[in-house]
């Protein structure tokens, strides 16, 4: 027994409720489990976390090297721990070059498929959807389905009976219930944190799960992971200092764990602040990390953070490295003009000003090759923001940016003396041949 993988035939089938109230079910059984979230998303995560109270990590098999992978899996499932992986979108899609999707993941870490299916609009065509995605791939292999959203007793026999065709395991039934839907923003679910109900909300699907699944069944399905290389032998991206000082609050929250917990495995120490609190960063710290978030939604906070705004400043002054990325990037720059078009003033290190009044995609995989030494090697990224710029410097460019399919992007990011910001979320070290 070692893991599984929570994939759907698309988003918005219901995969991350379940999977919420499949971890607090099992945690109420003390079952011990390692939680995961695939692909580059950062929201998820901490409802993971809120839902298992254990750390989740991210397992991203287009920008994540498989040996740093296979050794996240590893170091999850020992001790006897169930590694529980949400997938991201539909089972099959990735990035934009076809790669990098949850199913790529499932075959290499051969963790055994629970396919969530939502039921509310169909009945026997449940078979052809099934028996398709389980066999698009056969290193992929789907053990079981969980049948989401159905109307009632009768719909459920339909269900079950055209999947008994396909010799399809049922191991669950997930009820049709209003209570069942989380609120969204623009950059997906709104934050862990700021879901005052989120308690109540993991409780209704945990009770739901073990009213209604089969949590043995479940744990019987995880498939074997096999030798995995040692975390302490596998390259991490280095720290940015020997005593890192990061952001973390409604503003700031989007971190990647495994990176973090990289930084510790080398011997940083890490030191967390609250900007909306108007902390200032550690004194004692020789870099300082805003991470992504939601600043346009906490603006005129941060224009008032009086203690937070001359800590960062000072540290730049004193040439401390200080980074921001995508929200810390925007943060790092002039101004900030929010939703309505009012603008705030920011930090002003870097020659900056970004709008939310004309919202704009940018999303998807990124590689970057630094242009300085700021940083010591080309890097996976994952891009994803509304953001606009409004002014931006030409000189002093940090990255240059490919997209997944390989397409030059150009330049991007800023760089003044020892402060850089990008949009680019950071994910890894490119795979060296």
């Amino acid at each position: 027994m070692a893991g599984l993988l929570i994939a759907a035939p698309m988003s918005g089938s219901g995969k991350t409720t379940f999977t919420l109230g499949l971890l607090r079910a099992f945690k109420r059984d003390g079952v011990a489990i390692a939680p995961g979230k695939a692909g580059p998303d950062y929201i998820d995560p901490a409802f993971h976390a809120a839902a298992s109270g254990e750390p989740c990590l991210n397992y991203d098999s287009w920008a994540m090297r498989r040996d740093l992978l296979e050794a996240q899996a590893g170091a999850a499932v020992a001790k006897g721990r169930l590694l529980v992986i949400e997938a991201m979108m539909g089972l099959f899609d990735g990035a934009a070059d076809g790669s990098g999707s949850a199913g790529d993941l499932a075959a290499l870490l051969r963790l055994p498929v629970v396919f969530v299916v939502d039921c509310g609009r169909m009945s026997h065509s449940i078979a052809a959807l099934v028996d398709g995605f389980a066999q698009h791939r056969a290193e992929v292999m789907i053990g079981g389905v969980i049948l989401n959203n159905v109307a009632s007793p009768r719909h459920e026999t339909m269900l079950r009976q055209a999947l008994q065709a396909i010799g399809m395991d049922v191991f669950g039934v997930i009820p049709r219930d209003s209570r069942l839907e989380l609120p969204e923003r623009h950059l997906g679910l709104v934050q862990a944190g700021e879901h005052v109900s989120l308690e109540t909300f993991i409780e209704h699907a945990a009770d739901l799960v073990h009213a209604n699944c089969d949590l043995n069944a479940l744990r019987a399905a995880g498939g074997s992971l096999g030798a995995s290389p040692s975390e302490t032998a596998t390259d991490r991206l280095p720290p940015p200092g020997q005593r890192v000082a990061i952001a973390r609050d409604d503003a700031f929250a989007f971190t990647y764990a495994h990176i973090l917990d990289g930084w510790r495995r080398q011997g940083a120490e890490l030191a967390f602040f609250s900007p909306l609190a108007d902390e200032a960063p550690d004194e004692t710290a020789d870099a300082i990390y805003l991470p992504g978030g939601y600043p346009e939604l906490h603006a005129g906070r941060l224009v008032a953070a009086g203690r937070f705004r001359e800590g960062v400043r000072r540290a730049a002054t004193q040439g401390r490295k200080v980074y921001g990325e995508c929200g810390g990037y925007m943060a790092l720059g002039e101004a900030l003009i929010d939703a309505e078009g009012e603008s705030h003033a920011m930090l002003g290190l870097l020659p900056l000003v970004t709008s939310f009044a004309e919202r704009r995609l940018h999303l998807g995989y990124r590689r970057i090759k630094p242009l300085s030494d700021f940083f010591e090697a080309s890097m996976t990224a994952h891009e994803f923001h509304y953001a606009t710029i409004v002014s931006e410097a030409e000189d002093g460019r940090l990255f240059e940016t490919t997209d997944a399919l390989g397409v030059e992007l150009g330049r991007c990011g800023l760089r003044r003396a020892s402060v850089a910001g990008s949009f680019m979320h950071i994910i890894d070290m490119v795979e060296t041949q």
